[in-house]
């Protein structure tokens, strides 16, 4: 993520589910039941999606794991770890459940675990939609921070390359969401989302590019050039398939990109 606290939790990205522990699933005992204000799509394909990790130079350095499982009683879990060989890595995961008499999904779990270069782990990050909580844990699992979730929270930090599917299809120009971070202390910060440059004038033909950051208001514009690039790559044809995603690997890690099989670099672009 960004410089100082923004940075941490940008990890939380794209493609998981439950893999990652920390708690259970259901609400806790005597709890009312909350929800997620997310609404987002189904994927649109199930299984393994083979990918890659490749440093800022556009070096291939390790492979990436990503798995969309349809689990028995209806839920999605997406799964996905990507990294260097041998050296640093993030897991992420979410479980999402489909939303009644609509072919939408709702995050009902969210989680992240980095570790650095030296296979040092670096805490976990839990975001539970159905106890309306969110929680960061030091390596030892002691619990470092947590915040008690806004009714109808949209807080997306696993579920991006979903969110972001309206941008794509153009059927809305922003979108605005929310990302729950640990570093400085456990809190919400309003992202926002919209098409690149490149991708709205239809420079760039070969994968349509949604372009993220903190929502500073006015100041955002500054802002921008102080954090790191982040961006999620899509096919431009239907069903829009994700393609690709620039993010730091976790808090003040590297960054990288994590590349479906195929898929040229060059197509993303060096914006």
């Amino acid at each position: 993520m960004p410089h100082g606290p923004l940075r941490t939790g940008l990890v939380c990205f794209a493609l998981a589910g439950g893999l990652l522990g920390g708690g259970p699933l259901g609400p806790g005992p005597g709890s009312a039941r909350a929800e997620s204000g997310l609404v987002i799509d189904r994927p649109a394909e199930i299984g393994v999606v083979p990918a890659a990790t490749y440093d800022v130079g556009r070096h291939r350095v390790g492979r990436a794991h990503l798995v969309i499982e349809q689990l028995d009683d209806g839920r999605i879990r997406l799964l996905n770890e990507s990294g260097f060989t041998g050296g640093a890595r993030t897991v992420m995961s979410a479980v999402l459940e489909p939303v009644v008499g609509e072919q939408k999904l709702r995050p009902v779990r969210q989680e992240s675990r980095s570790f650095d270069g030296s296979g040092q782990a670096l805490g976990v990050l839990i975001i539970d939609h159905e106890n309306g909580v969110a929680s960061c844990y030091k390596p030892d699992g002691e619990k470092a921070g947590e915040l008690e979730l806004p009714e109808g929270d949209r807080v997306a930090n696993v579920t991006l390359s979903l969110l972001f599917l309206p941008l794509v299809r153009r059927e809305q120009e922003e979108l605005s969401f929310q990302l729950f971070l640990c570093s400085g202390g456990s809190k919400l910060v309003d992202f926002v989302a919209n098409l690149s440059p490149g991708s709205r004038n239809g420079k760039r033909p070969n994968a349509v590019e949604v372009r993220y950051g903190p929502d500073f208001g006015i100041a955002s514009l500054v802002a921008r050039n102080f954090i790191p690039k982040l961006s999620v790559w899509f096919d431009p044809a239907a069903p829009h398939q994700w393609v690709a995603h620039r993010v730091p690997l976790y808090g003040n890690g590297p960054e990288v990109f994590v590349v479906r099989d195929g898929v040229p670099t060059r197509w993303l672009g060096h914006e």
